[in-house]
């Protein structure tokens, strides 16, 4: 009988040490598979993303703090704050902007240097301080008084994520409408001198042009694209519906978005050389946080078709949570370059970040 009981009592403690373990390895499992389509899991991947990368600047770009590579992760540090509401996001993007007095870089027509002037507008837009657009509008007045094809000042596809932005907030801030004249002129200029018709896709510049893979095929770099993707809804964001050129933006929107759709990797990320895979063989976070942005952000409003692009958007930001450290910071970003280059796990930039915080911001809006 005293066996019996025994043998009961021990029945019962390995059975209750066998669930407990169960119990507690699911909520283990539960916490590291939680739904990254969450609104809290995305809300903790954009805060962790972005604290990091402001803990982190990138040294390489302490030498031009100003440069585009900072400009368009502070893009991101925006949708971050306008996201979570947390005024330590805005506090860092106006501490910044305060850092140049408001102020662009000296290259009075390189668009690079244009590029913090989309952070500039959006802090006008919450405080309507006159000084903080002051330089913009005198820089792109100067522009304007003396103007240049858009193929010439914005000869490289980077450069339609740059600037075009900019002039479009600069209009609506302003009221004035040269700007979007000024901006279309430039944009579709720029356009018909960098796009391929046939592939749907942006050359980086003119040298690649005849430029083939090592496979034969049209050289297109993922975040050369992304870029142009990104920057075009960024225009659309302020576009007024009736401006002459508003359902060009679209078309172009769409007509890029069938193209990269049918390129995505089977992971979810996007590859540097996009048209030939083999030329580099290794995922890109950079170029693909741009494409899921611009993506989710075509979803959200109702211009790219839910049914067919929710699942790129999906599959792209799954892709991406998996180069997440649990620090936060997004790994296999294709370092400074102007072609499909060497990418390795470890490397790292700040646009990178602010592409995935834009992205972030988009899916978060999703129901």
């Amino acid at each position: 009988m005293n066996q019996n009981h025994s043998k009961k009592k021990l029945y019962f403690i390995v059975v209750g040490t066998m669930m407990l373990i169960v119990l507690t390895t699911s909520g283990l499992l539960a916490e590291m598979f939680a739904d990254i389509f969450s609104k809290k899991s995305i809300l903790s991947q954009m805060r962790k993303v972005c604290d990091w990368q402001l803990a982190n600047p990138v040294s390489f770009n302490a030498k031009n703090d100003n440069d585009w590579a900072r400009a368009a992760f502070y893009t991101g540090v925006m949708a971050t704050y306008r996201t979570t509401q947390d005024a330590r996001y805005l506090d860092a993007a106006t501490a910044w902007s305060e850092s140049f007095d408001w102020k662009l870089a000296e290259r009075l027509r390189h668009a690079d240097d244009h590029a913090k002037g989309q952070t500039y507008l959006e802090l006008y837009d919450l405080k309507k301080d006159p000084q903080m657009i002051a330089d913009i509008q005198h820089t792109f007045d100067s522009l304007m008084a003396n103007p240049k094809p858009g193929r010439e000042d914005w000869w490289w596809c980077d450069a339609l994520f740059m600037a075009p932005p900019v002039l479009a907030k600069l209009a609506v801030a302003t009221g004035d409408q040269r700007y979007l004249d000024f901006l279309n002129t430039m944009f579709w200029d720029a356009h018909e001198f960098l796009y391929d018709p046939q592939e749907h896709l942006f050359y980086r510049d003119q040298s690649y042009f005849n430029k083939k893979t090592p496979q034969g095929k049209k050289t297109f770099w993922a975040r050369g694209n992304g870029w142009v993707m990104a920057g075009t809804v960024r225009v659309l964001q302020v576009l007024p519906k009736d401006n002459p050129a508003y359902e060009k933006y679209i078309a172009l929107l769409r007509e890029m978005a069938a193209s990269v759709k049918a390129i995505q990797g089977k992971d979810g990320l996007w590859r540097p050389s996009l048209l030939d895979e083999s030329e580099v063989p290794h995922p890109e976070t950079s170029g693909t946080a741009f494409f899921c942005y611009a993506f989710a952000w075509g979803i959200n409003r109702g211009l790219l078709d839910k049914t067919e692009y929710l699942p790129v958007v999906k599959n792209a930001w799954e892709g991406l949570n998996k180069y997440v450290t649990k620090e936060g910071k997004l790994q296999w970003v294709q370092p400074i370059g102007a072609s499909p280059d060497k990418v390795t796990i470890d490397n790292y930039q700040e646009y990178g970040a602010g592409a995935f915080l834009l992205a972030g911001s988009e899916i978060y809006k999703m129901e």
